[in-house]
């Protein structure tokens, strides 16, 4: 089974910087794209930021100029790199994954990591 652990959450003041981690394992053939996600309370999920397996990479307005996602292959492992945080920025981050598999294309969701970010 696909399994993604994140990490990096936490509390953080307006203006300050986290950098979330999320590690994929499991039988996995080849990475279609890794990107995070977002849900704040009373909102619904949102796409924060997107890299697939050709370095393309996409960005919510909201954040753009001031996260910046990358990966390593290697490890089967996506980086947030969130600058500048502001209080909308709190949420629960969701690491998603899109995987092929013996010809198929899977999906997988990570447990959610907290960020906060107090004004």
């Amino acid at each position: 089974q696909v399994q993604l652990v994140e990490s990096g959450g936490g509390l953080v003041q307006a203006g300050g910087s986290l950098r979330l981690s999320c590690a994929a394992s499991g039988s996995i053939f080849s990475i279609n794209a890794m990107g995070w996600y977002r849900q704040a309370p009373g909102k619904q999920r949102e796409l924060v930021a997107l890299i697939t397996s050709n370095d393309s990479t996409n960005y919510a307005d909201s954040v753009k100029g001031r996260f910046t996602i990358s990966r390593d292959s290697a490890k089967k492992t996506v980086y947030l790199k969130m600058n500048s945080l502001k209080p909308e920025d709190t949420a629960v981050y969701y690491c998603n994954l899109r995987y092929n598999r013996y010809g198929r294309t899977y999906e997988s969701w990570g447990q959610g990591t907290q960020v906060t970010v107090s004004s």
